[in-house]
């Protein structure tokens, strides 16, 4: 998911109650809920370093423990920094302690942070990129298609649980009622309630459009393997891919119909016929880990003429080819002299000059 779901998610579920702990859980909670995306500094050294390291050794069910301890490290050092701060303000500025302050515990603190880092890996599962737990003992991919990976409807369940306390706190203030204890626990409760529910509809709907998508032949072919993939916002509206040996077959799948292809749009794309350029390109660092990664893999070789003569192969995942998208997302590129050696490679789109693409 991207990054505002698992900040988020961290913050209501610290206001389940761990914030009653100890001090520092909301903070706490809320930085590991997004730390293991701290795999993108990859980027840095290129865009085939980051797509390799990405969702790898800190989205593993080893590396949160790793990566919680980071957080908590972060969080200790900026404490200690504050503390010292407010002992060094002008005495007559500075506030006697409050008895019934929470202090920070700092076992329970990561442990807090781990459940957070543990949150974040099951947000990534629901959406149609995947995680590898297992990394790299098992480096299967896991995936469960039922959230698009910008989900506008938990955004706003989400941001309710956490804002309608607030608001409701400063009512209480107009009326004169006094807190007895962190708000927010049921705002909390109940946004991540209805996070369980949303997805408990998505699993349903999904489920129901692959099986109206098994029910059928395509190309006169029973399909080897089939998937749907989530759009945004509509749980009944799926991106439908059929997997049939030799080509593929994607469509849209109304799933409260169900009806497969309810608009005749479905469309038909060859599979990858190896050649000596594209296995050269296959056999690169960026090929091997893109096919590891792809579901549904297209590869496009395009010879080159003029002053830039050579191949240039395009790598695409059709799962992310959706019927309505403008452009080509999460795809890759490899290009290669005369002679097969390797000029550049990366995640995107190249563009050839003179060919206006």
């Amino acid at each position: 998911m991207e990054p505002v779901t698992h900040f988020l998610t961290g913050a209501c579920l610290a206001r389940l109650g761990f914030n009653r702990k100890t001090a520092l859980a909301t903070l706490t909670m809320t930085l590991a809920a997004e730390a293991p995306d701290i795999d993108l500094i990859a980027y840095v050294d290129g865009s085939v370093s980051g797509f390799a390291n990405h969702r790898g050794a800190t989205h593993t069910l080893w590396g949160i423990p790793l990566v919680s301890a980071l957080v908590l490290a972060l969080v200790f050092a900026g404490h200690r920094l504050h503390q010292r701060w407010r002992r060094r303000r002008p005495a007559r500025t500075t506030k006697s302690p409050d008895p019934d302050a929470l202090m920070p515990r700092w076992g329970l603190l990561y442990l807090f942070a781990c459940v957070a880092g543990y949150s974040h890996l099951l947000l990534d599962f629901t959406n149609n990129y995947g995680v590898r737990p297992l990394w790299p003992w098992w480096p299967k991919w896991y995936a469960w298609d039922i959230v698009f990976i910008i989900e506008p409807l938990l955004l706003a369940v989400l941001i309710g649980g956490l804002a309608l306390p607030a608001l409701f706190a400063l009512v209480n203030q107009e009326i004169g009622a006094r807190e007895k204890s962190p708000r927010g626990r049921v705002g909390a409760i109940v946004a991540l309630a209805l996070m369980v529910l949303l997805w408990g509809v998505r699993d349903y709907e999904h489920r129901r459009a692959v099986n109206a998508m098994d029910a059928l032949e395509y190309l006169g072919r029973t399909p080897v393997r089939l998937s749907a993939f989530p759009y945004m916002v509509n749980p009944f509206r799926w991106y439908g891919v059929v997997d049939t040996v030799d080509r593929y077959v994607a469509m849209d799948v109304d799933s409260l119909a169900p009806a497969v292809d309810p608009q005749g749009r479905a469309r038909v794309y060859s599979k990858p016929e190896w050649a000596l350029a594209s296995n050269a390109a296959r056999n690169t660092r960026l090929g091997r880990t893109y096919l590891d990664w792809a579901r549904y893999p297209l590869v496009e070789t395009e010879k080159l003429d003029g002053a830039s003569p050579g191949f240039l192969v395009r790598f695409r995942d059709l799962r992310f080819i959706y019927p309505d998208s403008r452009r080509s997302v999460m795809g890759a590129y490899v290009l290669l002299s005369p002679t097969l050696q390797v000029e550049d490679a990366g995640i995107g789109v190249r563009n050839i000059p003179g060919k206006g693409r």
